[in-house]
């Protein structure tokens, strides 16, 4: 990567987390005139009718004029992967939120139907995802439905085994990539995964299938098969979630639901 596009991705990182900074109170009110399916830390990648939470650029400019698109398209990198056209019509017709997700999630308790997020969960620390998880299920509605998609570090553990050290050290970690936004910072398999799910007060948490589950337009979603854990986790009912909580804060000191 040249100089002048390493400072331009450094300008570009800055400006969007200091976005985010700036804007890590906001709560914003969603329409309820339907299921309310939410995207975290979606990129571009997005499927009708989803509220799409991201502290990209490219969430930052979404509401904006279409000559801003423009210069975000080729500050942004997404050229790499989306023609203009494409890249401004993506923005325009969906529904952006620019939130950096390390503050929480911008919803109110149990506002959601549905939330989803692939490959995203393994660019957080451990603390960080763990977090991120509890506003999962704060912002859950009781029976609501949670998917996570994330590298399989048990196929990292395969592909190291078989001494593909180097391409699992690069499709894990992300190792190259000029700025920490973009490098892997944890790493889980299923059992790591479930058990976190299970001690925030998840229930009915299983494996799931490439584009198969109980979450909407995977079709549309799921669009990375290889190495990679599908989880799916309900938020409990009422009764149950009460239940629940006070286990996990009586097991875990400090943690709060």
């Amino acid at each position: 990567m040249s100089v002048a596009k390493t400072f331009a991705r450094y300008v570009v990182d800055q400006t969007t987390r200091l976005g985010g900074w700036i804007k890590r109170h906001q709560r914003v009110n969603l329409p309820r005139n339907g299921p309310v399916k939410v995207n975290l830390g979606c990129g571009l990648h997005v499927a009708p009718g989803w509220v799409n939470i991201d502290g990209s650029l490219n969430a930052l400019v979404a509401n904006s004029p279409k000559w801003i698109h423009s210069f975000a398209y080729r500050m942004s990198g997404a050229k790499e992967y989306y023609t203009r056209d494409n890249y401004q019509d993506t923005l325009r017709q969906n529904i952006f939120i620019h939130h950096d997700l390390i503050y929480g999630i911008p919803l109110a308790d149990q506002s959601a139907d549905f939330v989803y997020s692939s490959h995203f969960l393994e660019h957080l620390d451990r603390s960080v995802g763990r977090r991120l998880l509890e506003e999962c299920l704060r912002v859950l509605k009781p029976g609501g439905v949670l998917r996570i998609a994330v590298p399989d570090l048990e196929c990292g553990w395969e592909l190291y085994k078989l001494g593909e050290k180097e391409r699992m050290i690069h499709d894990f970690f992300f190792a190259e990539e000029m700025t920490g936004f973009g490098q892997h910072r944890y790493a889980y398999d299923y059992e790591m995964l479930h058990d976190a799910l299970a001690q925030i007060g998840f229930a009915n948490i299983q494996r799931a299938v490439f584009q198969e589950g109980a979450t909407p337009d995977l079709k549309l979603l799921d669009n990375r098969e290889d190495y990679t854990l599908f989880v799916e986790a309900y938020a409990p009912d009422d009764s149950c979630r009460s239940t629940v909580s006070h286990k996990v804060i009586a097991e875990n000191g400090n943690l709060k639901i």
